[in-house]
């Protein structure tokens, strides 16, 4: 089982191999990325079920040293980056119809956004210089850096309240927590930079400002290869921003639903001196769906991923007395989108575990 789980978290690169394998077979090979992972990896999670297991204490911290597991998501950063110019490149020299384009952007965002955004929160959690600047380039070709500052200093500190823009709320659709989420935490990211050069005495347009470099380094990225691209094609190839700009939204919208799904309806308790109760594994969702699990990086054993930010992937732990989610994220995804079935599912699971969670 333990070689099993090391050679399984490189199966995310099954993903960008039928992406472009789909792309050159044409037609319906555009549909084999989703596919796989709104069809195929929802199935296979059903039939082989839960990976409950953790690690025994004494091994974990040979496991959190291994750099297997930190080998992968390097990896990965240079496999995304290929992939992603690769697409400009097809957009550029391909006549594209308007389907073609849709599959195509959409299946470039399952790449860029459903696991480049896992790797880079992973790394962006992460002490290392090395890690912190991979996070930061892969978050960049989704137009999203500021979720690196939002999510680690806003995110984990407000999880569970109604401060937090990344928490969903009982009762609001996916489609009303889209548009919070993404403009609060926006403004969250410039908010919590600012009070932090306030703190060295630093002016908001000081050169230290992150936001700064997060607003403009996209668009050098896309500009520098909408130039090298119009070089060589012989004309201004305006498909290259659009195309950007398109996975870079959909990529972002996918981090969103899984926002949306791994703190849908949690709450922490006011404690008698005002202050939020620290954060446990019972404040998000967990799911320990294997297969799912091995292309996420284990992100969707999130229950002690916030309890305990630190922890590398391949040593997080499954709680059952987290709340749990009936399937892996893929299959979650496809029912937030439609809010009368996901509140038909989730808010009696939702109201059931709060019942159980207080006795």
């Amino acid at each position: 089982m333990k070689g099993l789980r090391k050679l399984g978290f490189y199966s995310a690169f099954i993903l960008p191999a039928l992406l472009m394998a789909g792309f050159y077979i044409g037609g319906i090979g555009l549909a084999f990325i989703h596919v796989f992972v709104f069809l195929l990896i929802p199935l296979m999670d059903y039939a082989i079920g839960r990976d409950i297991e953790n690690l025994e204490k004494h091994e974990i911290p040979s496991a959190t040293k291994e750099y297997f597991y930190r080998l992968v998501t390097f990896l990965w950063v240079y496999v995304q980056l290929a992939v992603l110019i690769w697409g400009f490149y097809v957009v550029t020299f391909y006549n594209l119809s308007v389907g073609e384009w849709l599959w195509f952007t959409s299946g470039m965002a399952l790449v860029t956004g459903g696991i480049g955004i896992t790797v880079a929160h992973e790394l962006g959690h992460k002490s290392e210089k090395l890690e912190q600047t991979y996070s930061k380039i892969l978050l960049m070709t989704v137009c999203y850096m500021h979720f690196f500052i939002e999510h680690n200093r806003g995110h984990h500190v407000r999880v569970a309240t109604p401060e937090d823009p990344a928490t969903s709320r009982k009762g609001e659709s996916f489609y009303s927590f889209w548009w919070r989420s993404v403009k609060d935490g926006y403004f969250s990211a410039w908010e919590l930079e600012k009070q932090r050069l306030s703190k060295l005495g630093l002016s908001l347009w000081s050169a230290k400002n992150q936001m700064i470099l997060f607003v403009l380094a996209p668009l050098l990225f896309v500009s520098v290869f909408t130039v090298i691209f119009s070089v060589i094609a012989g004309r201004f190839v305006w498909e290259i921003p659009v195309f950007f700009a398109g996975q870079s939204v959909l990529g972002f919208t996918l981090l969103e639903l899984v926002n949306y799904i791994e703190h849908y309806g949690m709450e922490r308790k006011i404690l008698p001196n005002g202050r939020y109760e620290k954060v446990s594994p019972l404040h998000s969702w967990n799911a320990s769906q294997m297969v799912s699990n091995f292309f996420l990086f284990q992100l969707q054993r999130h229950s002690d991923h916030h309890a305990f930010a630190f922890k590398r992937y391949q040593v997080l732990d499954h709680h059952e007395d987290s709340p749990q989610l009936p399937q892996g994220y893929s299959a979650m995804i496809i029912l937030a989108m439609f809010p009368p079935l996901w509140f038909r599912i989730m808010d009696p699971k939702l109201e059931q575990w709060k019942r159980k969670s207080k006795v």
